[in-house]
């Protein structure tokens, strides 16, 4: 499911957690206490290109593939991702999953030439910016 946008810049991980936690309570997924993974596909100047839900998960996780987390970027060709989920325990601490998942992405991406400048975990209060932790 692809969100509209209109082209916002991206300045910091506050951006993207505000745009995911708005997408989250405008169509109740709140509610739902499912993990959603998104990818924002940005431009050469961080502009949003696209927003897609690419997995909904249970409440503890979300299957992703590479192959899903990239294909909107590769048709949109964009020069960078973020990706995102939530963590409906309200916990923003990533798991060894989670970890381990943005490994695999960055390491798919920097094959592709897409960089993944981001993986932001956001809860209704906070975020996790693994960028900013120095993890990416």
């Amino acid at each position: 499911m692809t969100y509209e946008h209109d082209h916002q810049k991206i300045s910091n991980s506050a951006d993207v957690a505000r745009i995911v936690r708005a997408i989250l309570c405008a169509a109740d997924y709140v509610e739902q206490k499912q993990e959603h993974f998104f990818v924002i596909g940005l431009n050469g100047a961080n502009r949003i290109e696209f927003i897609n839900l690419v997995s909904l998960g249970l409440v503890d996780q979300a299957l992703v593939h590479p192959r899903e987390v990239f294909r909107m970027a590769i048709h949109e060709a964009c020069s960078a991702i973020i990706i995102s989920h939530n963590h409906p325990s309200g916990q923003h601490e990533p798991s060894r999953e989670d970890t381990e998942v943005t490994r695999r992405l960055k390491a798919a991406g920097d094959v592709l030439g897409i960089s993944v400048l981001d993986h932001l975990i956001v809860t209704d209060s906070a975020h996790y910016s693994f960028a900013e932790q120095g993890l990416l």
